[in-house]
């Protein structure tokens, strides 16, 4: 396909995408045209809806209609700006709406054991015991949470000025653990790692500030060593934070805050965490939750 190959370049040089996202644009496409039987650039809306209801009766899960729909949009948005086709139907057909899923969690038993692992004799040991607990005790994303300069912090207020999503800034307060063995890197392990005079509050060997993926792998080896079974993430102990903060009384509102989101409707999932984990309870715990 002439066209199908210029678009795939056009994916790589213009938008510099991954080699691993053109082959599921040329995958995803590539499966239209033998729905289509070759006859991709005279499409009709009835072709399209056609080839929807194929991806439901071929069980194919929410998740991945989105990504073909989207990467038959964009290929169709492509054609049009090359004047090829003078319609996108794709665009017309709305991709299916994702089951919520709650968010999980790490219980306390799983956040100590994290505590334990980094030896704080050595620098660091000392900055991957902090980078733990800043994610657990504020709720930062990994991406906000690597950002931080020195300056935005006030250690006597417990607080941190944070820079997130939109630029948008918000003030966001950890507790006296977290500032002690703060303090701690800031003056012993951070020291030793701040070869550059760096600005930034977290330090790789080189003295360079820590990547996402950095802190990611970080969070990996330390699960690892606390032999726990499950994922852990930078964003499930964001979730940890939030629901933890509800299940101790904090108001909506607040949490919303701290967490940087703009709507209270993405905050309110974690009411359903706190719900779920109040009815477990109640069977645990009520004699007759079975037999009412």
């Amino acid at each position: 396909m002439k066209y199908l190959s210029e678009f795939l370049e056009y994916l790589k040089v213009v938008k510099k995408h991954s080699d691993n996202t053109i082959i599921n644009y040329q995958v995803d496409i590539l499966e239209f045209n033998d729905f289509m039987k070759g006859k991709i650039l005279g499409i009709s809306k009835e072709d399209v809806n056609n080839y929807l209801n194929y991806m439901y009766e071929m069980n194919a899960s929410k998740s991945t209609i989105s990504r073909k729909l989207s990467s038959l949009r964009t290929f169709y948005n492509y054609l049009i700006s090359n004047d090829i086709v003078s319609t996108n139907y794709f665009s017309l057909v709305k991709n299916p709406r994702k089951d919520k899923s709650l968010p999980r969690y790490v219980n306390d038993s799983d956040i100590d054991k994290m505590f334990m692992i980094p030896d704080t004799r050595k620098p660091i040991g000392q900055r991957n015991l902090v980078i733990i607990r800043m994610l657990y005790a504020t709720g930062v994303r990994v991406s906000e949470l690597v950002n931080i300069k020195i300056k935005d912090i006030n250690i006597s207020e417990r607080t941190i000025r944070i820079l997130g999503k939109g630029s948008k800034e918000r003030i966001v307060i950890f507790g006296i653990n977290t500032s002690r063995e703060l303090k701690k890197y800031l003056d012993d392990g951070r020291r030793k790692l701040d070869v550059r005079n760096s600005e930034y509050l977290f330090l790789n060997k080189d003295g360079n500030r820590l990547s996402d993926r950095y802190v990611r792998k970080i969070i990996d080896d330390i699960i690892v060593k606390a032999s726990i079974s499950m994922h852990v993430s930078p964003h499930m102990l964001r979730h940890t934070f939030a629901t933890e903060m509800l299940n101790n009384g904090a108001d909506l509102v607040s949490v919303k805050d701290l967490l940087g989101h703009e709507s209270l409707n993405t905050t309110s999932i974690y009411t359903h965490v706190s719900d779920e984990m109040i009815r477990k309870v109640y069977d645990k715990a009520h004699p007759r939750a079975h037999s009412e």
